[in-house]
């Protein structure tokens, strides 16, 4: 199996919301604010190949479905749709992508399903080959959101997912299309039913797969969210979500399992580690993959 970070549409997004109770003097020494109060943030797909047989991506960015005054709104940076180039940079294009792992619905992980935006143009989807992995519970949440969240949807994807016949709700730990390669976890705290997916490695002598990595999605949006303590004004309920991290790091710490960041501007990949005093911490930080072996 070999692994390619590839970037999608960037953005920039106002750094109290990103980092939420953190007082901008902690948080702008991780992520130095423009003059509009807005941090520079990623949204980084994975692509993998072969996974059970198969060219799988994991999530699709936001993508350029915006039209122009929705896109200066939500800070996306570029007009074209960066994703499509960065596939192509790596020798794919999305009719080659047999599956998308979607870990929710908001429209910074899955916008790039959708082509480009044009005058007077419907949504249209791309990926005809693909099977969409989606958690069921998530589903439920998109189809009816929460009106604090409504705005993070984009009900026409929904719509399109679902007529493609190409739809597989995730109930449990594993996909009917991915089979025992990759292990979903699931997160409360963001979103009802966000699903990280993990590409597992070998299994050590307890029987549980050690090394390979974990998408982390917006549980970990990148380096500083690792600080247990840090959450984003987004998070449906910020105390679940320290709770949950504290766990999932712990898991990935005592496996080996390496973390990737969607969200963060400079690392796609790191090994978690803890100091003396217990706080978590990120290690062997690389900032793109290009054909990286998963055990690598």
């Amino acid at each position: 199996m070999k692994l390619w970070s590839i970037m999608g549409n960037s953005q920039r997004l106002d750094g109290g919301a990103m980092f939420g109770n953190a007082p901008r003097a902690m948080w702008e020494k991780w992520s130095p604010p423009d003059e509009l109060n807005r941090i520079e943030l990623a949204c980084r797909a994975l692509l993998a190949s072969p996974v059970n047989g198969k060219t799988v991506l994991f999530e699709a960015g936001i993508g350029a479905f915006f039209e122009p005054k929705l896109r200066e709104r939500y800070g996306v940076v570029e007009e074209r749709h960066v994703l499509l180039d960065s596939l192509a940079q790596s020798g794919f294009s999305h009719e080659d992508v047999d599956v998308v792992v979607l870990s929710h619905l908001h429209f910074d992980h899955a916008g790039g399903l959708l082509a480009a935006w044009a005058e007077g143009q419907p949504p249209r989807l791309l990926f005809p080959n693909a099977t969409f992995v989606v958690g069921a519970e998530h589903w439920r949440r998109a189809r009816e959101p929460h009106a604090r969240d409504r705005a993070s949807f984009i009900p026409e994807l929904m719509d399109l997912l679902e007529a493609s016949g190409r739809l597989e709700l995730v109930a449990g730990d594993r996909s009917q299309a991915l089979g025992e390669a990759v292990r979903f976890h699931f997160s409360e705290g963001h979103t009802p039913g966000l699903m990280l997916a993990e590409l597992c490695g070998a299994p050590g002598e307890d029987g549980r797969p050690r090394g390979g990595l974990v998408f982390c999605a917006d549980l970990i949006p990148g380096r500083p969210w690792v600080h247990v303590p840090i959450t984003m004004g987004y998070d449906r309920f910020p105390e679940m979500l320290i709770d949950e991290k504290r766990a999932f790091l712990e898991d990935k710490l005592a496996r080996n399992v390496h973390l990737y960041f969607t969200h963060d501007p400079g690392c796609a990949l790191a090994q978690v580690a803890q100091d003396g005093k217990g706080k978590f911490t990120t290690t062997h930080e690389v900032a793109a993959l290009a054909a990286r072996p998963l055990a690598a």
